[in-house]
C-alpha cells in the first residue's frame, strides 16, 4: 500500500491483506522501476542481480518480487490468526530471508507448501537471489533467500 510520502509497500504476509483498489498499477509500477534501478546500477551484470538498496532492504525487495510474479501473499486479522493462504517474507539473520508459505488453520498451506515454495524460487532465482529449500520445525518447509556471493 502507498503512504503519502512513502514507496509502494510490498505485501510481507503479516498483517491485512492490502487493498485491491489500484493495487496492480502500483504494483506493477514498483517492479518495473526496481529492474531499471538494476540496470542503471549494476554495471554490466544490468538485472540479473539485486540492486545494493535491495541488500540493505531484503524482505521488501523479495516480497516485491513474490507479489510482482503472482503469488498471494499470507494475510492476519487484527487478532493475529491468519485469514488467508500465501507466502510469508521475514528477516531470518545478517543478509538473508525466510519465505514461508502460510495460512489459516486447516487450510492446506502446509500440503502445498513444497511446491509454492519451489515456485516461489523459481521466480526469485532468475532475478540474482541464492534460494534454498529446507525443513524447519514440525517438518514445515521454509525457502531461505540470499543474494548472489561475489566471486
Amino acid at each position: 500500500m502507498t503512504t503519502p510520502g512513502q514507496g509502494f509497500e510490498p505485501a510481507g504476509g503479516d498483517g491485512p491483506a492490502p487493498p485491491e483498489a489500484g493495487r496492480a498499477a502500483q504494483l506493477r509500477t514498483a517492479y518495473e522501476g526496481l529492474l531499471q534501478i538494476r540496470r542503471l546500477v549494476n554495471g554490466p551484470a544490468g538485472a540479473a542481480v539485486p540492486a545494493p538498496w535491495e541488500l540493505r532492504l531484503m524482505p521488501r525487495a523479495v516480497a516485491l518480487v513474490l507479489e510482482a510474479s503472482g503469488f498471494p501473499a499470507s494475510a492476519q486479522d487484527p487478532q493475529g490468526s491468519r485469514t488467508r493462504t500465501g507466502y510469508r517474507v521475514a528477516a531470518s539473520g545478517e543478509g538473508r530471508v525466510e519465505v514461508t508459505w502460510l495460512g489459516p488453520p486447516g487450510g492446506g498451506a502446509a500440503e502445498e507448501e513444497q511446491e509454492r515454495l519451489t515456485a516461489c524460487s523459481a521466480a526469485l532465482e532468475p532475478l540474482g537471489w541464492v534460494c534454498l529449500l529446507y525443513r524447519g520445525p514440525r517438518r514445515r518447509r521454509f525457502l531461505e533467500v540470499e543474494p548472489p556471493t561475489s566471486s
